[in-house]
């Protein structure tokens, strides 16, 4: 984006409006042996009783108070993948629940302090699955409510607090944005070399949030790398990181010797090792370059960027909804989990990046998701044009104003501005981007004058 598109921070007095989630669960508990059963209120020992709902990724109420004595946990998962959750001074742990499974940990003889838990599920609970058990004299003992979801705020204090972030996003200076064009070197032979280095950097994903980012050139997402079709193309990535990685051109035709799959296709890139990825540009695409080693990790944490061949065609057949050239193009990055969690392009609401546009134009947007799950990205107005799935174009555009992007995948959509206004831009699964406190998370806006 240049200096224009990011100059209307200064516009003040949009406030959006409030979603509300709701979570439900039912209460299964462990016996001694592990094995599950059916708990009854009356099979439930005298003292504190707390509900907490797993979802992606959060952990419901994250702080709950009890007082000492015998505290009974009641987890229940009420998101889409599989969570768990554990006590890890109390050796306490549920299995791996599936979506809808509940399970109950008891923990006995609870005393004043603090018990820290979490998922223990690789990336979880970087992603924000962890909270606290405080234990304290005369806190009540009284169950929390049966949706786990428990909030303190009067709705005066709501409202406020959700027109704070929202004024936030405007108001206040952004951080530096990733995802920024990497322009090559052109070698004799008309190579275009790319170099890359993989590195851990403090990155803010929120303002005041620093995470420990594993980046390529000290950002998130990597730098854009384009192409056309033809080219010869030259990766140099060199390896900053305390452990080994490669690189794999995800939905990009390659050599199989240049996949960066180790140890089928190549000797991993060891911590201060170089290696160069070599390939012609055969065909038009939209794909993405990320890490193949420790992926669990590395990716979620930051290793991942756009890389495009090429122009994608504008089907002729939306002439007539006034869609003949695209005055702008956007890649947005999905994650959901590692370090850098609910984001677009590697940045959390209120220090996402906003997009300004003028009636009559047009947006396009590569979708690329390197999370976890899937994500159904909704744009306020106008409705979407998919023109191209992951990087194909498609025989006949479909119209869309919420676009399931599962992992790995990548859209190419079409937007054309026709109405002024503030354009709320979001994932639409409720708790990616809004909760009592404001909005967070996969949350940007468009602002078309």
């Amino acid at each position: 984006m240049n200096g224009d598109d990011r100059s209307f921070l200064s516009i003040g007095g949009f406030i959006f409006g409030v979603m509300a989630l709701v979570f439900g669960g039912y209460a299964l508990a462990v016996s001694p042996s592990g094995s599950d059963k059916t708990l009854s209120t009356a099979d439930s020992a005298a003292g504190a009783v707390v509900d907490i709902s797993l979802s992606e990724f959060k952990m419901t109420p994250e702080m709950a108070t009890v007082p000492p004595g015998d505290v009974e946990l009641r987890i229940t998962n009420n998101g889409t993948i599989a969570h768990n959750f554990s006590v890890p001074d109390r050796s306490l742990h549920t299995r791996d629940l599936q979506p809808g499974e509940s399970q109950t940990l008891m923990v006995k003889h609870a005393e004043v302090g603090e018990l820290a838990f979490l998922c223990t599920i690789p990336a979880h609970a970087d992603s924000g699955m962890k909270g606290m058990l405080t234990v304290v004299e005369g806190a009540p003992s009284g169950a929390t409510s049966d949706t786990g979801t428990v909030t303190t705020m009067s709705n005066a204090q709501m409202d406020q607090s959700m027109e704070d972030v929202a004024m936030r996003f405007i108001n206040e200076p952004k951080s530096t944005f990733g995802g920024t064009p990497l322009e090559p070197k052109i070698l004799a032979d008309g190579t275009k070399e790319f170099d890359l280095t993989a590195k851990i950097v403090d990155w803010e994903l929120s303002p005041g949030h620093v995470v420990k980012a594993w980046t390529y050139n000290g950002m998130v997402p990597g730098p854009e790398m384009k192409v056309d079709v033809g080219d010869k193309v030259a990766i140099v990535l060199k390896n900053e990181l305390p452990e080994s990685t490669s690189l794999h051109m995800h939905g990009i035709r390659v050599p199989n010797a240049m996949d960066g799959v180790d140890p089928y296709t190549q000797d991993p890139i060891l911590p201060g090792d170089t290696f160069t990825y070599s390939f012609t540009a055969l065909d038009a695409g939209v794909g993405m370059y990320h890490s193949h080693h420790d992926a669990q990790t590395q990716v979620p944490n930051g290793l991942a960027g756009a890389f495009l061949i090429g122009e994608m065609p504008i089907p002729a057949v939306l002439a007539d909804k006034g869609i003949t050239s695209v005055d702008k193009t956007v890649n947005m990055v999905l994650n959901d989990s590692g370090t850098i969690g609910l984001t677009l392009n590697g940045k959390s609401f209120p220090a996402t990046e906003p997009y300004a546009m003028k009636v009559g134009e047009t947006l396009e947007v590569n979708y690329f998701n390197e999370g976890l799950m899937t994500h159904p990205m909704h744009l306020h107005q106008p409705t979407g044009w998919i023109i191209a799935k992951d990087g194909v174009p498609l025989l006949v555009p479909t119209p869309s104003d919420t676009v399931a992007v599962a992992p790995g995948e990548r859209y190419t959509v079409l937007y054309h501005f026709v109405d002024p206004g503030v354009w709320a831009w979001h994932c639409h699964i409720l708790n990616h981007a809004e909760g009592p406190a404001g909005m967070f998370g996969m949350v940007t806006a468009i602002i078309v004058s």
